[in-house]
């Protein structure tokens, strides 16, 4: 015999708003990982980065130049975004190369800038 989740333990359907439930579980320990998740995209340096990555993988000293950041800056920001693991690190002799690790987290920063737009237009209060 199988165990079952109690309500509180794993939601199947969660109402977010008029347009429908969400699917798929959301547990405490789902809702960590996308809080983690969600901490590691709390940067906008980090979102630039990745957006960055997004036209495939680039060097360090490439993201440097790019975004107009200090070197010691990007590499924080990286080993930010690969213990996330939102980015991948490919080493070839001396030089190392990033690149997004899943696509589907554009996704998530176009949803995420989407939804910020439209909270935003709809504010009444400052």
């Amino acid at each position: 015999m199988g165990e079952t989740a109690s309500s509180s333990e794993t939601a199947q359907a969660v109402r977010v708003d008029g347009d429908g439930p969400v699917s798929g579980p959301l547990s405490p320990e789902h809702l960590n990982e996308a809080a983690f998740l969600a901490k590691s995209l709390a940067d906008g340096n980090r979102l630039r980065i990745l957006l960055f990555l997004s036209g495939g993988r680039q060097s360090v000293s490439a993201i440097v130049e790019a975004l107009g950041l200090s070197q010691p800056l990007v590499s924080h920001h990286l080993k930010e975004l690969k213990r996330a693991l939102l980015v991948k690190v490919e080493r070839e002799g001396p030089f190392v190369y990033y690149q997004v690790a899943d696509r589907r987290i554009l996704d998530v920063m176009r949803t995420l800038g989407a939804v910020a737009r439209d909270l935003l237009a709809a504010r009444t209060t400052f």
